[in-house]
């Protein structure tokens, strides 16, 4: 695993960590709140009902006692059922009356009630409602008591769970009560409970939000880390290829110093001496024709030996670092180039026919530049009399304002060249060439098929680039 991906992971894996810790943490401790809420707001809603049944009950006693203080008979009490039948509250509040042994004397929602005995009616669970609300109200007297029972409710003809306040009329034998049903409560707890998963819902978007921000952060920081190495990681392998290229052609340019000013004036001071030392033997064997000849012959294959020699040897330190180049720029040592070419070697290769042509205003180029296209050229030429097996290529240097482009193209058969580039043992020259054009801010494109392959190299022209003069052609 890589070093960066390793402290990656290492900044990012503690912090979605922790991330989902605090969303395990306030996830409980949300959950935990909303219960105690709900807990709290039902305690607190059924202690205002019950202070409100409270109230409600002693209005209807209040509205009752006139009636309790004027008589006992049957008229009055029949008046006081119909007035306490009249009286409601919200869309299922009402009263009734039973009496002392379960009667029912009064029921304004379920007059089919009215006059049953229901001393043994049982809910759903088995309870006897009736008694335990007579139970209920003899335990609280007058002051009235709370209690919790399960009655149809009027409106939606459902048996819930009602939350009743209950009084014993002790002069007439009557249990007065009234009651609310507790499903209201149920909705009001579901919607507190909805509200309550929406905002930890909404807790957990914004976690995953402001984690997935965190994890862009530390990978943009990472992204940028590494771009930013690679650039510096670049821009040391550029300046290290520039180097490495300007030591090899000061080392080219010292190897041609060398051999021009060193063993080429060798070899032409040792064929003069021959020359000299052939002369004078044709002087002194003047009148011997037959010794003459015998001395003469080897004398004359060393002269011609020596000056191969002498050519071979400025031939290659021409090519290590081409004189006209120095003195007439890149075109000059371009054509020069394209001559040599033209010219069979002695390794039995075919000449080639190379044609200059240049477009534009030539200006003079610093010397890294000259040199590395002039590389690029001679690697290109050595590559297509090697293997294109190719007659003619063209060279091509087109100047503009602002870039120099040059296309060297042939009729060649071409090559495959993702194979070149997959083989670490081939192409090496395409990558020299490559990196020399890189190592100048500059590129290097092929497009090659079965009619031969087409090479351009491109740079941009350095801001101090002056027009070159003329040169003799």
């Amino acid at each position: 695993m890589k070093l960066r991906l390793k402290i990656l992971l290492l900044a990012a894996v503690p912090l979605l960590v922790a991330v989902a810790a605090i969303t395990v943490a306030v996830y409980v401790q949300g959950m935990q709140l909303a219960q105690r809420e709900k807990q709290v707001v039902e305690s607190a809603w059924l202690t205002s009902k019950e202070g409100e049944l409270r109230h409600y009950v002693n209005l209807a006693y209040s509205a009752i006692a006139p009636l309790q203080a004027a008589g006992d008979d049957d008229a009055t009490r029949q008046r006081a059922l119909e007035l306490l039948a009249q009286m409601e509250f919200g869309h299922d509040g009402y009263f009734f009356v039973y009496d002392l042994n379960g009667k029912n004397l009064m029921h304004p929602r379920q007059p089919e009630l009215v006059g049953q005995d229901l001393w043994n009616l049982r809910d759903n669970k088995g309870q006897t409602v009736i008694q335990n609300l007579l139970t209920a109200a003899r335990r609280g007297g007058q002051q009235g008591e709370v209690v919790h029972y399960l009655w149809e409710k009027p409106s939606s003809h459902q048996t819930v769970e009602k939350l009743g306040y209950v009084v014993v009329l002790e002069r007439w034998g009557w249990m007065l009560g009234t009651g609310i049903y507790l499903d209201d409560v149920a909705q009001a707890l579901v919607r507190i409970d909805a509200a309550a998963q929406a905002n930890i819902r909404s807790m957990f978007a914004w976690v995953a939000g402001i984690a997935a921000v965190s994890i862009l952060g530390v990978a943009a920081c990472g992204l940028a880390l590494n771009i930013s190495d690679h650039r510096q990681s670049d821009a040391k392998l550029r300046l290290m290829a520039q180097q490495l290229v300007r030591s090899q052609e000061d080392e080219r340019a010292r190897l041609s110093r060398e051999l021009h000013d060193g063993i080429s004036q060798v070899l032409v001071s040792s064929k003069l001496a021959v020359e000299a030392a052939r002369e004078r033997v044709r002087q002194a064997l003047a009148g011997d024709p037959p010794a003459l000849a015998h001395i003469d012959k080897p004398l004359g294959g060393a002269l011609d030996r020596l000056n191969t020699a002498v050519g071979e040897v400025r031939r290659i330190s021409h090519n290590l670092r081409p004189t006209l180049l120095d003195d007439l720029g890149l075109p000059a040592a371009l054509e020069h180039l394209g001559r040599e070419f033209a010219i069979p070697s002695v390794d039995g290769e075919p000449p080639l026919a190379v044609q200059l042509h240049t477009t534009g205003r030539p200006v003079t180029l610093p010397d890294a530049y000259a040199t590395a296209l002039f590389r690029v050229t001679q690697e290109a030429l050595t590559n297509v009399i090697r293997h294109a097996g190719a007659t003619r290529a063209d060279l091509t240097l087109a100047y503009t304002a602002h870039d120099l482009r040059l296309t060297i193209t042939d009729d060649g058969h071409g090559f495959d060249y993702a194979a070149v580039q997959q083989d670490p043992r081939r192409g090496i020259g395409l990558r020299n060439m490559r990196e020399r054009m890189n190592a100048l801010s500059g590129n290097l494109s092929f497009h090659t098929n079965a009619q031969g392959t087409s090479v351009q190299a491109w740079l941009p022209l350095p801001a101090a680039s002056v027009p070159a003069p003329a040169y003799p052609a």
